[in-house]
Parts: C-alpha cells; structure tokens; sequence
C-alpha cells in the first residue's frame, strides 16, 4: 500500500521506465454505500509487472498519479464510476480508457461482469466477500486487500485477449470508437445538482406531485448530509415517488417508526411548504419531443429494426448495442440525426 506523496512519486517514476510505461490498469473503491458525500477511498493501479494498491485517505498529494494518467493509456470495466471518480478527483481523465466491459460485449459475450469475464478468460472465481465493504475503515483487512487487487490483477492480460480476438472479428475499431464515446459521455457529463430529484419514475407524477417529490428529495438530502449517511438510508427512491403519488392524492403518509421527532418535523414542514405553493409554482412535466408522426413511421421504425436484429443475430451480439429501439424511432421521427445520435460503426452496421 502505498500510503505517502513521496512513495507515489517515487513509484511513478519506476513505472515510466518499464517496458510499457504508459499502459496500466485501474479500478477505485469509494464509500458511496456507507457515507453522505462518497470519497475516493482506494486506487488500484497495475502494470504488466504487479498490482498495488494507492491510499488517497492519506495521500496529501496524488499529483504524480494524476499527472501520469493524463499521459496514459489505462484498461479498466465497466469504465463510467471510475472515470467519473478521476474526473472529480483529478479535473480530468486518462489520455485513452480502454473498457474490458465494452470490448467483450462486442465480442457477443452476454454476462460480462468482471468476475464473469476472469472465469470466462482464467477460469478462476472471484470472491465476492468485500462488495459492500466500507472502504474508508483502516486497516483494510487480507481479504478486502485480496479482493481490491483482484479487481486488476487480470485486467491487461485480458485486455490483450479481448483486442486480438475483435481484431480477428474486424471490430477493433469499433471498440476504440466505443470506448472513446464513452470517454467524452464523462467530459461531457453535468455533474450540478439542479434538476437532480427529477429521480426515475418521477415522469408519472401530475405536477403537484413533482411540487411534493422536489420538497422530498431536499428534505430527504438534508438529513442524509446531517446523518453523513448516503440517501437511500433516510428513504430510498421508489418511497419518495410513492408518497409524493399519496400527498398528490390528498392521502396520508405513513413514516417509518424509527424515524426521531426531530425528522419527522423536518418532513412535515417540508411537505407543508409543497402545499402552500401556488399552482404557478409547481414544477413543469418536461415536455417530451414528438415527432413528426408521418404515416411512413411506423414502417421505417420496423425497417430499421429489421435491419439491426438480422445484423446482431448476424454478428451474434446484444442489439442494443447497435442501437436502442428508442434511438431508432427518434431517428425515424426526425427528432435525431444518425449522426448525432449513433457511432460511425453502429450507422455502418444499419446501412444510415
């Protein structure tokens, strides 16, 4: 473990003097499941030589590391959470993100998680005892630093199996295009809070409902921040959309028997301070593009889908890689273009 901005340091540099030394493999551990405000807890870094594992919880510096990663090619699975971390942590990402994950789904593998991928490839089987584990608690016990290095110990060998069989396949540069995608969907990404308790489900809710649920959400916010507990300990999504469905409704809303006085108040005044809106104030739907519904759409629609399913079924991979029927009927509508919304591979592969 590397636990000092001078170990760090000093490690970096005998990396960039092996054989590869911009190439290595990453994962990181937060405390996303135990606390309010997830933190980078843990980095696992490997090089063709070994696997080690980076403390930013005593790190003061990790500028070496982030300095590096701006010049590095870096392999990791299921890419997005940790990308997403290094963007909050470093202000940026790695040069390239090459994406296990993405590589092997365009190969027609259909379980694709890491520990399905290292029994398909090793025919080894990971534990899975330190999933939930509270990554901020030191010392970290054997079998949680087992399980962090397992999370790269066979990412670059793996990396190198998954390239040479989609250069044989001719989807190489698919997969660099993908991954590339990917890489920009991060950059890209609006990481404000406004709008952020527009939660999933919340579409259904009449808008006095979505006046009750953006008062829930704060409510629900400022106590897990108060608790230092991540939200879904106060009350999980589904819960807010169902009582802010109930208040709507004009019914009651029944609390959890442990919450403490003090939160039940918090609630009641959050939900009094909903009901005294006036409907002026309520939060809009957001307004769902229709297309323009010409009596082709629905033909073209089938058209396209033929088309994707008879060349998935062809290349025997999952077809909503090569497009989601949403996309499709958005292009179909006229509300997308092929190309803003697909890859240059996945228009290839639709004839678009």
């Amino acid at each position: 473990m590397i636990v000092t901005s001078e170990q760090l340091a000093h490690y970096i540099e005998k990396v960039r003097t092996e054989p590869d030394p911009l190439l290595c493999a990453v994962d990181t551990e937060a405390d996303s499941l135990h606390r309010y405000q997830e933190s980078l807890c843990l980095i696992q870094f490997a090089t063709r030589k070994e696997s080690i594992l980076i403390d930013p919880l005593e790190i003061d510096d990790l500028s070496a590391l982030g300095n590096y990663l701006a010049e590095a090619t870096v392999w990791m699975h299921g890419a997005d959470y940790d990308m997403t971390m290094f963007k909050r942590q470093f202000g940026e990402l790695p040069a390239v993100v090459y994406d296990t994950q993405i590589g092997a789904r365009l190969l027609g593998v259909r379980k694709f998680g890491l520990g399905n991928l290292v029994s398909h490839y090793f025919d080894v089987d990971l534990p899975k005892t330190s999933q939930k584990a509270d990554w901020g608690k030191r010392p970290l016990t054997e079998k949680m630093i087992d399980y962090a290095l397992d999370d790269v110990n066979y990412l670059l060998e793996m990396g190198d199996k998954i390239v040479a069989h989609l250069k044989e396949l001719g989807r190489y540069e698919w997969f660099l295009e993908s991954c590339e995608a990917a890489r920009q969907k991060i950059i890209e990404r609006d990481v404000s809070l406004e709008g952020n308790w527009r939660i999933q489900g919340s579409g259904k809710l009449s808008p006095l409902g979505l006046a009750y649920l953006r008062a829930l959400w704060n409510w629900r916010d400022g106590e897990a921040k108060s608790w230092d507990r991540p939200t879904f300990m106060v009350i999980t999504n589904r819960k807010l959309i169902e009582w802010s469905q109930d208040l709507a409704d004009g019914k009651q809303v029944k609390l959890p028997k442990h919450y403490r006085t003090s939160r039940t108040n918090r609630y009641h005044e959050a939900v009094d301070s909903a009901r005294a809106l006036s409907e002026a104030e309520w939060p809009a739907r957001p307004k769902k593009k229709r297309g323009r519904r010409d009596p082709d759409f629905d033909a073209k629609v089938d058209a396209i889908m033929k088309i994707r399913n008879d060349t998935a079924e062809k290349l025997d991979i999952d077809s909503s890689l090569i497009a989601p029927r949403a996309t499709i009927e958005a292009i179909a509508a006229g509300d997308e273009t092929s190309e803003t919304a697909l890859l240059k591979w996945q228009r290839e592969c639709l004839d678009l």
